[in-house]
């Protein structure tokens, strides 16, 4: 396919792996997530990518450079931009946190799929 076409919001509330990859393209990169009640991305920094997120389902805390953080919610978009550490935490105990990312550019193999973030984890250690 030249570009990805679809339903993007159904695509993520379905989704429940830790990491799918949608879409690479020369420059950016589409991929839909879901952390687990009390999941976190960690704290991670991407020295040349931007990231945009947008938030489908659940809440969560983004943490900008160990200090700044923000409260989001379904509907709230987030753009980190390249070089700044963040992490994302899914603050329910109960829900799990739906969302996608864009990252330009393209930061994962196309194609990649981690269903947990243990496999997400060794993959990147790899």
């Amino acid at each position: 396919m030249t570009g990805y076409v679809g339903p993007l919001e159904k695509t993520t509330l379905k989704n429940s792996y830790f990491r799918q990859v949608l879409f690479t393209g020369k420059y950016n990169q589409l991929v839909v997530m879901c952390l687990q009640p009390g999941e976190e991305i960690d704290n991670e920094v991407h020295p040349a990518v931007d990231q945009f997120f947008r938030i489908e389902e659940g809440a969560a805390r983004f943490v900008f450079n160990g200090e700044e953080k923000h409260l989001v919610r379904a509907d709230d978009a987030v753009v980190v931009p390249a070089g700044t550490y963040h992490n994302v935490i899914n603050t329910s105990s109960t829900q799990p946190l739906k969302l996608y990312t864009v990252y330009t550019p393209p930061q994962h193999p196309d194609g990649t799929v981690h269903k947990t973030k243990a496999e997400a984890d060794a993959a990147e250690h790899h």
